[in-house]
């Protein structure tokens, strides 16, 4: 029998090669993008759309107003600012910590999971794809191998299938996750990997510090 899955979808760089990666693995089913008000929910949703709509695949966005009500962090609340990075910081884990805290979003990863395994179940489907990564599980711990270890724990308790959350990237870091794009054909003109929803992606938060400074030592150029 053909294993099925779900796939988490940002639109950001881990999430768009999880997804070209799933394609291989599985059969994807649905990719869902999570509107928690954040402050490049409409550029998200744009990539993800895109992404989606290359790869000819249903796409659904869900919204989560009460999420953005309980965020305080920079994230979603517009009154704060997002850290700007140098990329020697970027390697820094006292200033990595500081950037991670100032756009955490309560249990965002936790909760996103539990919602894709929903949709999973419902459609008879084995997995939910996750596009986390090693470099940002350092001061993310909802990125990580144990992260995913015990919400699999969890999930053979609450979807009557067992569903299970893989994420292909998990053990890689950004240069790796670039590479291994490269290797699937991801469109790369599509992808958003940046914290704020203006025209373009702004090269200074962490989020595109990372993004660009993978791309450069693969030796790539976004479009």
């Amino acid at each position: 029998m053909e294993t099925k899955s779900v796939v988490l979808l940002s639109g950001g760089l881990d999430s768009a090669v999880s997804l070209a990666y799933a394609l291989q693995e599985s059969r994807v089913e649905l990719c869902l993008t999570i509107d928690y008000g954040q402050r490049a929910a409409a550029r998200e949703i744009g990539a993800a759309a895109a992404l989606a709509a290359y790869y000819n695949l249903s796409h659904r966005v869900i919204e989560l107003p009460f999420l953005k009500e309980i965020t305080s962090t920079a994230l979603v609340n517009r009154g704060k600012t997002i850290p700007a990075r140098g990329k020697e910081a970027l390697d820094d884990p006292e200033a990595a910590f500081e950037s991670a805290s100032a756009v955490w979003v309560p249990n965002r990863n936790g909760l996103f999971i539990n919602i894709a395994a929903c949709f999973a179940e419902a459609l008879g489907c084995a997995l939910v794809v996750t596009g986390f990564n090693k470099e940002e599980a350092q001061t993310f711990p909802d990125n990580s191998v144990s992260f995913v270890e015990r919400a699999n724990e969890a999930l053979a308790y609450s979807t009557k299938n067992c569903v299970r959350v893989v994420s292909y990237t998990q053990r890689l870091d950004k240069v790796d996750i670039v590479r291994l794009g490269k290797r699937l054909n991801v469109p790369w003109q599509f992808i958003w990997s940046c914290y704020y929803g203006e025209e373009k992606m702004c090269r200074e938060c962490e989020s595109c510090r990372r993004f660009f400074r993978a791309m450069e030592a693969a030796g790539l150029t976004c479009p």
